[in-house]
């Protein structure tokens, strides 16, 4: 069965642009990304998700799940459950292995659901 494709546009914009921020994502009180190389991804009127490069976060802070879903801006996307020291919270971040052209930045990247962790921005000094 084909699923549908849809291209951004006026109707539903999508934009992705490097944070202008060192980025730095807690769980449970500890630090399981910290990066300067960030991107943010705006899409209609979501709230505004840090996509973080994979390289930047703790390799023992993800562990990966079978569970998938489909976006027809972004693809397919796959799922991590993140280790912390309190425990395992399943699928609690994202990434779109290989994102539709519009949001191939995101490429490489993951996103963590903020009711899990707390992201924060830090401006340079």
């Amino acid at each position: 069965m084909a699923r549908p494709v849809k291209t951004p546009g006026p109707d539903h914009p999508i934009t992705v642009e490097p944070t202008a921020a060192r980025v730095v994502v807690r769980a449970g009180g500890k630090v399981v990304a910290d990066t300067t190389a960030a991107l943010t991804l705006q899409e209609a009127d979501y709230p505004a998700v840090q996509y973080i490069p994979l390289a930047d976060v703790a390799a023992d802070a993800l562990a990966p799940t079978d569970t998938s879903t489909y976006c027809p801006y972004k693809g397919d996307a796959s799922y991590y459950s993140l280790v912390t020291g309190d425990g395992t919270i399943t699928d609690a971040v994202w990434t779109y292995r290989e994102p539709y052209e519009a949001v191939g930045a995101i490429a490489g990247h993951v996103a963590f659901y903020p009711q899990h962790v707390e992201v924060e921005q830090l401006q340079s000094a």
